[in-house]
């Protein structure tokens, strides 16, 4: 069986999980205190060109959006987020379960318009009423998004400018950063992401780590006290050296950036493979996720050797899926896939 479900089914990338049995009876201090956090810090910081950005490790990507936006939110605030949104759509109700709202703008294959962000929250405040309504008080977007698209430069810095024209906070979900950041076309860098964001994540579960996602707050007025709201969401790691450890290997002689860009090249593969067989991509997708509307027939017979997730309900004759590639995809299970299709 080859496995396309999602881009954290294997464990670690081996040169991380090497990392991590080198360092495994050392001794060292708890909650991210350790030389190998500090470290960590440093790489991102230098890989971000944020010499003063506060960087937190947390476990995992739904705990950071939780504790990210619990913190930044006032009572009375709400989250703005595409329709489509992780937040909105696959986290069980963890924004809401904190207390805010997710506010839905319209999705464009994922993405938001700085037009819809605008007019939101002038709707809002033009509103006689709206002292009675829950605040737009943040914007939330993914890069990439949940159907792999990615933001250019110019969608960012439009984005970027009409949240701080509204007095609101700009956070970036980059569970899958560094496949957008390698994503064929894309204009955007690190450093981009650090300048127009006020608060955003490295995702490392799905990009090469056993877990964990590392927070990198670049607007010095937010989150002020973290740390206490991290523990209070669960999401402080008593052994944080583990967390330093691994971000410390990937941002080591540039194994983050190495990870993304093979994992999205078996990607473009596999959808050349669709394409050239006659299965146009129902999402133009440039990163490591990739949807396909397949006949229900095809999507059987594929079952039987390839694992891949549903995207959607299946329909009477025909249904959308989604193969992921990641760090442990291979070029021979790529091609198994090809000849499997033949």
């Amino acid at each position: 069986m080859i496995y396309f479900d999602s881009d954290y089914m294997a464990g670690a990338h081996p040169m991380v999980l090497e990392r991590l049995c080198q360092t495994n009876q050392e001794q060292t201090t708890g909650y991210g205190t350790d030389a190998y956090t500090a470290r960590a810090t440093e790489l991102i910081r230098e890989a971000c060109g944020t010499p003063d950005a506060r960087v937190r490790f947390l476990v995992g990507g739904t705990q950071t959006n939780a504790t990210v936006i619990d913190g930044v939110l006032s009572r009375h605030e709400g989250v703005l987020s595409a329709e489509s949104g992780h937040i909105n759509v696959h986290e069980s109700g963890a924004i809401e379960a904190t207390g805010h709202k997710v506010l839905v703008l319209p999705s464009y294959q994922g993405k938001v318009r700085a037009a819809d962000v605008r007019d939101f929250i002038r709707e809002f405040y033009s509103d006689d009423t709206y002292e009675h309504m829950v605040a737009p008080g943040m914007l939330y977007i993914s890069f990439p998004t949940e159907y792999g698209t990615v933001y250019s430069l110019d969608e960012l810095e439009e984005l970027s400018s009409v949240c701080h024209e509204a007095g609101i906070p700009l956070f970036i979900d980059g569970a899958r950063l560094g496949y957008g950041l390698a994503a064929e076309g894309s204009d955007v860098t690190l450093k981009d992401i650090a300048r127009l964001a006020d608060v955003f994540y490295i995702g490392g579960t799905k990009v090469g780590a056993l877990f964990g996602e590392a927070v990198v707050i670049t607007n010095p007025d937010l989150l002020k006290n973290f740390m206490p709201l991290v523990k209070q969401h669960g999401a402080l790691l008593a052994k944080g050296r583990l967390l330093g450890v691994q971000f410390e290997a990937l941002f080591t002689d540039g194994l983050y950036e190495k990870i993304s860009r093979d994992t999205v090249r078996r990607a473009i593969r596999l959808k050349e493979i669709f394409n050239s067989a006659g299965y146009p991509s129902a999402v133009d997708s440039p990163t490591n996720q990739q949807f396909f509307t397949l006949p229900n027939t095809l999507i059987d017979r594929l079952r039987e050797e390839a694992s891949f997730e549903m995207w959607g309900p299946r329909g009477e004759t025909e249904s959308t899926v989604r193969f992921v590639t990641g760090w442990s995809t291979t070029d021979e299970e790529i091609e198994k896939l090809n000849n499997l299709l033949a």
